[in-house]
């Protein structure tokens, strides 16, 4: 939706820190985040120019140079629980991904398109689709997703291993999504592992649940239902509780839609200060959120 005035965009973007001092020098340099910002409803919040937002480092606010939106292809992996659990989403799952492979697998806004990959999370993590960007392989890919009976789901191993591979791949603009349910996992992987991960590949996570919440009071229960808390908080994205599996095709529009209207924000930074613990994105109008990370360096670095 095009808007003609300023909207709030607070959220706090990831960004490392490194204590050891910048050599003085005499120019700033160039630093951008990607943000999404949505209003009360999730639906994207377009039209927005420089001067609607306020970037702040360590509190600091920082001169931008540059709003955009962002026109860079992205790198998507959909982790999809196929697990016992799921028996009861699946047939929405698989109505959800049509959708959103759909509207992702149109071009990105610099012509360029978007990759996905698809890996399912029953027994293990199973690449259903490696990184393509045709839709028909994906649909293909999506609607051969049934349920594995009797299978727990390995989501914490699907993160580390897809974080992993989106680290090698060198991805630019990488995007995890999980669309998971409330049922056991029985990953080898712990949330240390999982975070520092999401860490390595420098990109967003989102979550999306489905079903009614479980309690599950165990170790594993524990450290998914931190790495689904946590893990899009500290990585620019948001975590989604969908009651019923009904919802979750809409639900994934509206992500699509999000993502598909990114914002890039170019901002300045005096090369004698110390790279920041915390870059936060603000604007006028507190009924709006943003999401976003740093942008990455061509060296695959977090741009912080």
């Amino acid at each position: 939706m095009n808007l003609t005035r300023a909207f709030v965009a607070s959220g706090i973007l990831a960004a490392g820190a490194s204590l050891q001092p910048i050599p003085v020098a005499a120019q700033a340099s160039e630093r951008a985040v990607y943000a999404s910002v949505i209003d009360a409803d999730g639906q994207p919040v377009e039209g927005l120019n420089a001067a609607a937002f306020v970037v702040r480092e360590d509190g600091l606010a920082r001169e931008i140079l540059r709003v955009v939106p962002a026109g860079e292809p992205m790198q998507i992996a959909l982790l999809v629980d196929n697990s016992a659990a799921a028996a009861a989403t699946i047939s929405s799952l698989r109505q959800a991904l049509t959708g959103f492979l759909t509207a992702m697998t149109e071009p990105a806004e610099g012509g360029g398109r978007h990759e996905v990959a698809i890996i399912t999370l029953a027994g293990r993590p199973t690449i259903m689709a490696s990184y393509t960007t045709d839709r028909e392989t994906l649909l293909t890919a999506a609607n051969r997703i049934f349920v594995e009976s009797s299978s727990a789901a390995y989501l914490m191993d699907a993160i580390v291993e897809t974080s992993q591979g989106l680290a090698r791949r060198g991805a630019m603009r990488p995007v995890i999504i999980a669309i998971t349910t409330e049922g056991p996992d029985y990953s080898t992987r712990n949330r240390n592992q999982a975070l520092a991960a999401l860490d390595l590949a420098g990109g967003i996570f989102h979550a999306v649940i489905v079903g009614p919440s479980a309690t599950d009071f165990s170790e594993e229960g524990r450290d998914r239902a931190i790495v689904l808390g946590q893990g899009p908080e500290d990585h620019g994205g948001r975590r989604e509780i969908l009651f019923t599996a009904t919802a979750v095709p809409n639900a994934l529009l509206r992500l699509a839609a999000e993502l598909r209207s990114q914002y890039k924000i170019t901002y300045s930074r005096p090369q004698t200060l110390i790279p920041p613990d915390e870059v936060t994105v603000s604007a006028a109008d507190p009924r709006v959120k943003a999401y976003g990370v740093p942008v990455r360096d061509p060296d695959g670095r977090g741009g912080r």
